[in-house]
């Protein structure tokens, strides 16, 4: 509609329906025939009686943002949501762009028959832009995300400030503790979340889709994140609410999906705490279509096994502890890797504070400390390739949040687990960052008084990042201009974030450390062939 315009606010959202409904037609989300139909369930859901009886032109959108933004306006003044809060908004967003997105049945059988008919990057990519279109990802957010790389010593690392996954107010979060322990669906991976309408304390995912998978003769879904984190961030989810657990016959999925999606890495995070992911209660994987820091980082050392003879073993430069695996043969890479994970399970080297147990003071079955995160690829000439990155979640006195988790002092920039992600060299930092590495620039571009108040304790949310800035004043001086300033920052925010992988390192980037992994890796029974 044109700015300025006098109809009536009904008006205006049907004319934002007739917008919505060319822009479904536009992107496939409906057909030919599906038009009306699409039509008439939004006129119901608002409660019309009859469409849009202007003579304008229907202004077709490419995105679907601004025109669902009127809805929602016009949805909450109607009382279709009872709070224009973010997460009232995003329940009845899903619940639009539900009644316009096709059928489960169909985004699976039109998937398969592409996979058949094109292949499976056809698919995926076919997918990929549905689950865009229905606006289950929100690109309007994922654009708001900040991006930068870092040269290391370790090669280019990728830092993000995320920005797209909305935050609660803390009415919102009040209200939710309120609410009974969740019975349906279970978690926010559950294969029932496909079109259910959400609540408070859960999101709305009637535009969410999945396509099944059968991965090591079990059934599994795929889909897409709405918090693009890289490159057709995707999600693989077991069919039951079972909860992680790393085994052979995990890496077997893993080599099943890069059978299938050979474009596509999958990697899974640890299963124990302080090294595990965000959800250990359902068991998933992520996927892409990314090449990580990781994937071109130099390698160090290769070995070779006698007994695995088409298999070969590679120490990665990096800062955490990364045995790379490959192998023509999945089944051969299958084992060798089942007898790295089993063997590190069980290793110890007190003298290099490698730990695999601990028990507790009530006299409690013995705590586990080692696992992997495993990252598989295909490789060169279609082999495959399995990372497997040495975890200890051990802790001390000195770091009781785990001597190889981002150190107290990190806190500032990062003190959340380090999860597959970031192990693979692309940091998610918090979006409170933003915001506080904006005003610190303020401060090294000569803000004087501005930096005595965060010294006097005036702004608490600077008060955590004092020490740094006192320490970058001290190294570079505060007398930049504000864009140079902000540059200087990422480039120091991305130095620590490469040290922090480094905490997290078992086997430190040292002579010592480089010793003894070497006396690990021999352990395993491998000679070094190069």
């Amino acid at each position: 509609m044109n700015e300025g315009d006098t109809q009536v606010p009904s008006e205006l959202a049907k004319y934002a329906i007739e917008q919505l409904v060319g822009y479904a037609l536009h992107q496939g989300l409906l057909g030919t025939y599906d038009a009306d139909y699409g039509r008439n369930q939004l006129l119901e859901l608002y409660g019309m009686d009859e469409n849009y009886q202007g003579e304008e032109t229907i202004n077709i959108p490419t995105t679907p943002a601004d025109v669902l933004h009127t809805l929602i306006d016009y949805g909450y003044k109607i009382g279709l949501i009872p709070d224009n809060s973010t997460t009232y908004r995003d329940l009845l967003d899903a619940r639009i762009m539900g009644l316009l997105t096709p059928r489960p049945s169909e985004v699976i059988a039109k998937f398969q028959n592409l996979s058949e008919s094109e292949g499976i990057a056809a698919a995926t990519d076919d997918f990929y832009q549905l689950s865009v279109a229905s606006n289950y990802i929100r690109m309007d957010r994922v654009v708001e995300n900040l991006y930068w790389t870092k040269e290391t010593i370790y090669g280019e690392m990728e830092i993000t400030i995320n920005l797209s996954k909305p935050e609660k107010n803390p009415k919102e979060i009040a209200m939710a503790k309120l609410l009974p322990p969740p019975i349906y669906p279970k978690c926010q991976l559950c294969r029932e979340n496909v079109g259910y309408a959400g609540r408070l304390n859960h999101p709305g995912r009637q535009n969410l889709r999945v396509i099944p998978l059968e991965l090591n003769e079990e059934a599994w879904f795929f889909q897409y994140s709405p918090y693009v984190y890289y490159n057709e961030h995707s999600i693989v989810f077991h069919h039951d609410h079972v909860p992680m657990k790393l085994t052979k016959s995990t890496f077997k999925r893993l080599l099943d999906f890069v059978g299938k999606f050979p474009h596509y890495f999958i990697g899974s995070n640890a299963d124990l705490p302080i090294v595990g992911g965000s959800i250990l209660t359902h068991d998933h994987f992520q996927a892409g279509r990314h090449v990580f820091p990781l994937e071109k980082a130099k390698i160090d050392a290769n070995y070779g096994h006698t007994l695995h003879p088409g298999v070969q073993l590679s120490v990665v430069d990096w800062p955490m502890s990364v045995l790379r695996l490959n192998s023509q043969d999945p089944d051969a890479l299958l084992h060798a890797a089942d007898e790295v994970y089993s063997t590190w399970k069980e290793y110890e080297d007190a003298d290099s504070e490698i730990i695999p147990y601990t028990h507790s003071t009530l006299g409690e079955d013995a705590i586990p400390h080692h696992t992997v995160t495993p990252i598989v690829r295909r490789g060169a000439e279609g082999s495959y390739e399995m990372d497997l990155v040495l975890r200890s979640n051990l802790t001390s006195a000195e770091h009781p949040d785990g001597i190889y988790h981002p150190h107290q002092d990190m806190h500032h920039i990062k003190k959340e687990n380090i999860g597959l992600i970031e192990v693979m060299g692309l940091a998610i930092l918090p979006g409170r960052l933003k915001d506080e590495l904006g005003t610190i620039a303020l401060i090294l571009a000569g803000n004087e008084q501005l930096y005595n108040e965060t010294t006097e304790g005036l702004h608490p949310e600077l008060s955590p990042h004092l020490r740094w800035i006192k320490e970058l004043i001290l190294e570079h001086g505060n007398t930049f201009t504000f864009e140079a300033a902000e540059e200087l920052l990422r480039q120091e925010v991305g130095r620590k974030f490469s040290e922090i992988l480094a905490h997290a390192g078992v086997f430190k980037r040292t002579d010592a450390g480089r010793i003894a992994l070497h006396k690990f890796i021999t352990h395993l029974g491998y000679s070094k062939s190069s």
